[in-house]
């Protein structure tokens, strides 16, 4: 399993909330994992903050996956309610599902967060692009991170061809 993220890994951080892009609050879930992943030796762009609406989120993972990034990582969207709406936005746009990755992730956060197991977050690829949904909150972001940081380095060494030749 590779352990070293190449040098010129690219991540690009999207946020889904109606209220951040309106303006009514902070963006901290974003920020913090943009931070997070630039600690994990990303060059990050993002946050980038979109309201909860399959096209424009459908449109902003499209283009993260058009212009190479190896991780497109969201952050809110994912819970229960009429406007959550980033798991229908993402399998729109994913070929195949890794749902391994979700579901490790909710497992790590339920036994502080005994709700973590209602996010309704995917992970996938799509064209050489690992997309996953995270929570959003900064605890929910800390927990996936501790989930992903350790699996980056492998995923995307593997997405780029890694030792496996590609098709």
């Amino acid at each position: 399993m590779s352990t070293e993220l190449p040098g010129d890994a690219r991540g690009l951080v999207v946020t889904a909330s109606n209220r951040a892009a309106a303006g009514v609050y902070e963006d901290r879930s974003g920020q913090a994992l943009a931070a997070g992943l630039r600690e994990l030796g990303f060059a990050v762009e993002g946050p980038h903050v979109r309201p909860d609406d399959v096209d424009e989120l459908e449109a902003v993972l499209r283009n993260g996956v058009d212009l190479g990034f190896d991780v497109v990582l969201t952050t809110g969207g994912t819970g229960l309610s009429p406007t959550d709406v980033t798991p229908e936005a993402t399998r729109n746009v994913l070929e195949r599902e890794a749902p391994g990755i979700a579901e490790a992730i909710r497992r790590y956060g339920e036994p502080q967060v005994p709700t973590s197991v209602l996010s309704r977050g995917l992970a996938g690829i799509a064209g050489r692009t690992l997309i996953v949904n995270l929570p959003g909150s900064t605890g929910g972001v800390r927990d996936a991170l501790a989930v992903l940081g350790p699996l980056l380095p492998h995923i995307v060494s593997q997405l780029r061809g890694g030792d496996h030749a590609r098709p």
